[in-house]
């Protein structure tokens, strides 16, 4: 069974963040804390499956957050074409990760049913919650639910050979993780099961959270999935520009290869 190229496309940053932004009951909540943002792309021959969407420029103007690179331009060192990816997994609905879902077309969508539930459910009732939420996005996914084009998972799931999915909370109701077969070992992609290395880590919940229980929970759920803790790989931390190798350009590394040393 071969194993599955993986890469870690930056597509924004946003650096006007402290560590109050990112950890529960910070000792030092007000030092400055920068965050990037992803979208994964696993690759096996022909075989192409996108883990996120990110968001566009649309998005970016309403809330404020640039992003460096349109998805367009941010895959095609790739050579990607979104409208021409069949298979996307979509972690969770928020806009980060769910922004860019008009982009994919012709994708089947991948999501957890709690997440569905969740972000059209009465949890949106309360503004909090509703935040990291955009109703046009939400939208385009019931839309691809109606043309067929939606698979729900519920808890575990195998995606392709050597791809699989997670159900972990937390974050969201129906946050997912993905864990990938690589020549390095089981790589597992957390999103926003662990923001940053230091979540998972030192056992510290990011403050957008609609159950804080499942979320440490979690942090054990990704220790258990990856061959070694070197393989989780967190999805927002700029430390995964550093750690693992740049490939093709300057926004993205190959994760499949390993942490660079």
């Amino acid at each position: 069974m071969s194993e599955w190229q993986v890469h870690a496309v930056k597509y924004a940053d946003r650096n006007a963040r402290v560590r109050g932004d990112s950890f529960m009951l910070d000792s030092a909540p007000n030092v400055a804390h920068p965050m990037d943002y992803f979208i994964w792309v696993l690759r096996r021959g022909d075989q192409v499956i996108v883990v996120d969407t990110g968001y566009d420029a649309a998005e970016a103007a309403l809330r404020g957050r640039p992003i460096r690179l349109d998805p367009h331009a941010a895959l095609a060192p790739l050579g990607i074409v979104p409208e021409e990816v069949a298979t996307v997994i979509v972690t969770h609905l928020h806009y980060d990760h769910a922004g860019g879902l008009h982009l994919f077309p012709a994708a089947v969508l991948h999501m957890q049913a709690a997440e569905m539930a969740y972000a059209t459910g009465p949890c949106m009732c309360h503004d909090m919650l509703r935040l990291p939420y955009t109703g046009a996005h939400i939208c385009e996914a019931v839309k691809r639910l109606y043309s067929g084009k939606v698979v729900f998972h519920d808890g575990d799931a195998e995606i392709a050979d050597g791809v699989s999915v997670h159900r972990i909370g937390g974050h969201s109701r129906g946050l997912q993780a993905v864990r990938v077969r690589t020549q390095a070992g089981w790589l597992v992609l957390a999103s926003d099961a662990a923001h940053f290395y230091e979540n998972f880590q030192m056992r510290k919940p990011f403050p957008i959270v609609v159950d804080v229980q499942d979320m440490l929970d979690g942090f054990g759920v990704l220790d258990r999935l990856a061959s070694r803790p070197a393989l989780i790989v967190p999805g927002h931390d700029p430390l995964v520009m550093t750690t693992f190798p740049q490939d093709r350009a300057a926004h993205i590394v190959r994760l499949d290869l390993g942490p660079i040393g």
